[in-house]
């Protein structure tokens, strides 16, 4: 594969810096009422090395019982995700194209030797609306093929302020993160990258 499957989208520097400051706080805001925990995978319990929280309505979980699925709250805590932050959703009636909001919205925190192995989003009911990502803090190195684990990929490095939106042909695209790159960002004081993915789970 020499380019992104048809509809993936990437806008480079979407947010300058003092719109990441920005969003840096409402997610700070967003971890203080729903704590950054370690998923765990379906049946073998193996810890994920990234640590995740969720807000929206509904957020993405998972765990050696009950596999991936959402749900309304936070699996720690039992309490109720907070409210997607007003950056996120002008973001997404900005570049969805699709006219109901999101539903939820992944926080994933990566550390330096944090991945994200080759995965589709294929865990909601409506894959009509795309999902749209925010890159802060340090780089990564993202990979993206098609719609069969088989396929080829290809790879590209998204930085802090970047949006990809992986919508039409992309949307169950498998895609992953296979490196971070350290102290390439000075938005995060103690380094690493924070991941974004709004999503829109259910039909409206």
């Amino acid at each position: 594969m020499t380019a992104p499957p048809e509809g993936f989208r990437h806008l480079p520097g979407h947010f300058p810096p003092d719109a990441q400051a920005s969003l840096l706080e409402a997610v700070r805001a967003v971890v203080a009422r729903a704590p950054l925990y370690v998923p765990t995978l379906p049946r073998s319990g193996k810890e994920m090395s990234v640590r995740m929280t969720n807000c929206g309505a509904l957020g993405w979980v998972t765990d050696a019982a009950r596999g991936y699925r959402y749900q309304a709250t936070h699996p720690v805590t039992g309490e109720p995700w907070p409210s997607i932050p007003g950056i996120l959703l002008d973001l997404w009636a900005e570049v969805s194209g699709y006219p109901h909001p999101p539903e939820a919205c992944l926080i994933n925190f990566y550390s330096a030797t944090a991945k994200m192995g080759q995965h589709q989003d294929r865990d909601e009911t409506d894959f009509a609306a795309p999902v749209v990502s925010v890159s802060l803090g340090d780089d990564c190195l993202f990979r993206i093929g098609g719609t069969k684990r088989t396929d080829s990929t290809v790879s590209l490095r998204l930085r802090s302020g970047d949006v990809a939106v992986l919508g039409g042909e992309s949307r169950l695209a498998f895609h992953g993160v296979d490196r971070i790159y350290p102290d390439t960002s000075t938005l995060l004081k103690n380094g690493g990258r924070i991941n974004l993915t709004l999503r829109r789970v259910t039909k409206p």
